[in-house]
């Protein structure tokens, strides 16, 4: 298997639009059918083949629940609804006094979706069919290449329709096919149930303990106990007063990122907040709120951080003299390691372009230029 290939997934995972869950819907699903080893996977050259209308039931698995439910979950930023949405609740309501989405489930893969529904669920499996062809297709693979399509194909068209039901079988025979590259197969053949979570170490250990209760606790119960994790709030209280004295006593205080001489100005997080949750005094520094609004959740790419090297040494050795004991306490850690401190700015520099270069370069986070 390609490493580059496993790069890949991690960008697209990464780094690729957040705006709905539309992304992770279609991975999910695409990893659930070939960990289902599905018969109506098809080889061919170096793409593999799927219908459709496997990922269509998918989507309809993984969102019932989650519309279902008595508490909003957001699938979307913003005051809009996915696209399918309506469809879907008038199924979810039609069900909520025949048996709930256990009933629907079972109408599904065997005794097929009632008459009088017929409609209502053809027009919910049209909708999410055109969502998942103009969306997350089409798009996923954007910060690896900048065609549409580029890792998903589709090509449209029915087979004609054997099944006597709606059901399962009538979703994959009324719909068309969809391809990924071989590479792409392989890697969420070997490792996509970790990727999608049945497998993860996490799943595994709340199983364990499931287990080991005698079933007397859920899975979702102990997966919600041991992810949960100190509170780290975004702080910069200290760093904000810090850079204030230093404006009142020298009277000049120069954007990080820009050079420009600024007399109001944010304490930005050189590796955002949102990366990694980090409040170190050495990762924040004065921007021009402008540039840092242009910034958010990007990484600083390495050139930029070089050609603002004197300028970050420049806050580092003030924000050292002010602070002295944390400072050091906290660069030690994170970026110097057993590093001597004699040589600590030029040893914490290598380190945080080593940083830098692996948030782009491996996890897929975007890169930032000016």
């Amino acid at each position: 298997m390609n490493k580059e290939i496993f790069s890949n997934i991690s960008k697209i995972i990464e780094r690729e639009s957040k705006t709905t869950t539309y992304k992770f819907a279609l991975l999910r699903g695409v990893i659930d059918i070939i960990q289902d080893n599905s018969p109506y996977i098809l080889f061919s050259n170096d793409r593999v083949n799927f219908p459709i209308g496997l990922l269509v039931e998918k989507w309809i698995l993984y969102y019932y629940p989650i519309f279902e439910s008595s508490e909003y979950i957001p699938q979307i930023n913003g005051k809009t609804n996915l696209a399918f949405v309506f469809h879907l609740k008038k199924i979810i309501s039609e069900y909520s006094s025949k048996g709930g989405f256990s009933v629907f489930y079972n109408n599904l893969k065997n005794k097929g979706i009632p008459d009088n529904l017929h409609a209502d669920f053809v027009s919910l499996a049209k909708k999410i069919n055109d969502t998942i062809i103009r969306m997350p297709m089409k798009y996923i693979g954007s910060s690896i290449s900048n065609d549409y399509y580029s890792i998903f194909h589709y090509e449209s068209g029915t087979k004609s329709n054997i099944s006597n039901c709606t059901d399962a079988e009538f979703l994959i025979n009324s719909f068309g096919t969809f391809s990924i590259p071989i590479d792409y197969y392989e890697a969420f053949q070997v490792l996509g149930s970790f990727i999608s979570g049945q497998d993860s170490i996490l799943f595994k250990w709340a199983e364990f303990s499931v287990s080991a209760s005698g079933k007397n606790l859920s899975i979702e119960k102990v997966i919600s106990e041991v992810l949960k994790s100190p509170i780290t709030e975004r702080d910069v209280k200290e760093s904000k007063q810090i850079f204030k004295d230093l404006l009142k006593n020298e009277g000049k205080v120069y954007c990080v990122w820009t050079g420009k001489l600024i007399t109001s100005y944010d304490v930005d997080h050189l590796i955002p907040f949102s990366v990694w949750k980090n409040n170190d005094l050495w990762n924040l520094l004065p921007s021009e709120a402008k540039t840092n609004n242009l910034k958010l959740d990007k990484i600083p790419s390495i050139e930029l951080i070089e050609k603002r090297k004197g300028l970050i040494f420049h806050y580092w050795e003030l924000l050292n003299e002010k602070q002295t004991q944390r400072f050091q306490k906290e660069i030690q850690i994170t970026l110097l390691g057993n590093n001597p401190f004699s040589t600590w700015k030029e040893t914490a520099f290598e380190h945080l372009l080593i940083r830098c270069n692996y948030l782009i370069s491996n996890r897929g986070y975007t890169e930032w230029k000016i």
